[in-house]
């Protein structure tokens, strides 16, 4: 059954591709008066056979002139994206044609749909879980091919069906404890105590697993900080350029060229990667250039990866050190400039442990697949690998909500196993607390502001 809240009840349109010069252009309208609205404007109308598209001409109600030719297709509840009767209108691309068939749509009854709102709606009428709604938000949103492999993998409900198993493991532990408060001497007698105790800590290893992706999720989602650092002049822009494939930082032989950070996205194996470009590493620069190198350390400081460059073996020892100083990141010594003959050699073992080391040339490319194998081995080596078995929380919201269910069930734990014993329905508001946490998370409760929050990111088409 359709869950209405106030103004749901109205129809809703939306423009759901970008609003620029293009090929297409797509409408959608969403409500209980969707097809009667339709069927004001559109010559002709064919509500039936439900998703089958048809030619129709769009005309304007009041003056009847024609505004487009579409390609229309009807959808009715509940088998439609919101759960709610549908039309879809593919129409031509631009700015005049799209904005004067919103107009018609909005004068003949229809309201302009809030960011989400269609997704929004679909979540109350049972289509899709909160969840799921978050991952249609992050596919859209995917700077990187991880997320949105990650987006895509809670869109098809792996976390969902994870923490459902989770709420069931708790129903079942109060099922337990109400047969065994209910009917003491039924059957075997009362429930072994260590029955509900291995099922409560099955539960806590299973939140701890996923509470674990956590900051492997929050990387996918913001991208790994991978920073180049060194001595000005070792080529790091040049590198920088040469990985992200495109020209974006000024190289000279002058020292100190680079006076602020710059970053690019970029895929890097199965990771998304943060690139930042910083300025070179030295003592007795200028005022302005200070505070680029102020800047440079604070990203260091910050980084998940440091490739450290140096197109001398004095110039990369100094930089590893300056970096090892500034962080307890992994670093990658990487030595610049090989296309000239006097790469430097291996360095030795750095003081945060074993330091990869790579040659590369960012003018003839040489060495830089083995530099990005190096970051991917990095960032695999201290990340929770991605798979379908092994779904992760990907936003804040997720990790807050999971660590209030964990902190419920180990009080649990606690009140169940204290001395003297206390009475199991006393414990049981614990698991009663835990599954609401989940019930959140998963949106199974009717809860406003979670919803008003995660919704309103949303572009307006859907």
């Amino acid at each position: 059954m359709s869950i209405v809240l106030p103004g749901s009840a109205d129809t809703i349109v939306a423009q759901s591709t970008v609003g620029a010069r293009s090929a297409l252009t797509v409408i959608r309208m969403s409500g209980a008066d969707a097809h009667r609205i339709a069927a004001q404007l559109l010559t002709p109308w064919r509500p039936t056979p439900p998703r089958t598209a048809f030619l129709s001409t769009l005309r304007d109600k009041e003056r009847s002139q024609v505004i487009d030719r579409a390609i229309v297709t009807v959808y009715y509840a509940p088998s439609s994206y919101t759960g709610e009767h549908m039309v879809e209108l593919s129409l031509h691309g631009g700015e005049v044609g799209p904005a004067l068939a919103l107009s018609a749509l909005l004068a003949a009854g229809a309201r302009h749909a809030l960011p989400g709102e269609f997704t929004r709606r679909a979540m109350l009428n049972g289509k899709i879980d909160l969840l799921q709604a978050e991952a249609i938000a992050d596919l859209i949103d995917a700077p990187s091919r991880a997320m949105h492999d990650l987006a895509m993998g809670q869109l098809a409900g792996h976390l969902s069906t994870r923490l459902n198993a989770l709420r069931e493991q708790i129903i079942e532990i109060e099922a337990l404890i109400a047969y065994d408060v209910d009917f003491p001497e039924e059957d075997d007698g009362p429930i072994a105590p260590a029955r509900i105790t291995e099922s409560a800590n099955n539960i806590l290893a299973t939140m701890d697993a996923l509470l674990a992706t956590a900051p492997t999720g929050e990387m996918i989602r913001t991208g790994a900080i991978v920073v180049i650092a060194g001595a000005p002049n070792a080529g790091k822009s040049s590198l920088f350029n040469a990985l992200i494939g495109m020209q974006r930082a000024i190289v000279t032989d002058i020292p100190g060229t680079t006076r602020d950070a710059l970053e690019a996205m970029v895929d890097i194996g199965a990771w998304p990667v943060r690139l930042v470009d910083t300025a070179g590493l030295r003592a007795g620069a200028d005022a302005v250039e200070r505070l680029g190198i102020e800047i440079a350390e604070q990203h260091v400081a910050n980084a998940q990866v440091v490739l450290v460059c140096g197109d001398d073996e004095s110039s990369l020892a100094r930089a590893l050190e300056r970096a090892t100083e500034l962080t307890s990141a992994r670093t990658i010594a990487v030595g610049t400039k090989s296309d000239r003959g006097d790469a430097p050699p291996l360095v030795p073992r750095a003081p945060n442990g074993s330091t990869p080391h790579v040659f590369v040339s960012a003018h003839t490319g040489d060495g830089l697949p083995e530099l990005l194998r190096q970051i991917a081995d990095v960032l695999g080596s201290t990340r929770a690998p991605l798979s379908a078995d092994n779904p992760m929380l990907t936003r804040e919201r997720h990790r807050v909500a999971l660590t209030r269910a964990r902190a419920e069930i180990a009080a649990f734990m606690d009140a169940w196993t204290a001395e003297p014993k206390m009475p199991a329905v006393v414990c049981a508001v614990h698991l009663y607390a835990a599954r609401g946490h989940l019930d959140e998370l998963i949106g199974g409760l009717d809860l406003e502001d979670v919803l008003d929050r995660v919704f309103s990111t949303f572009c307006v088409g859907k």
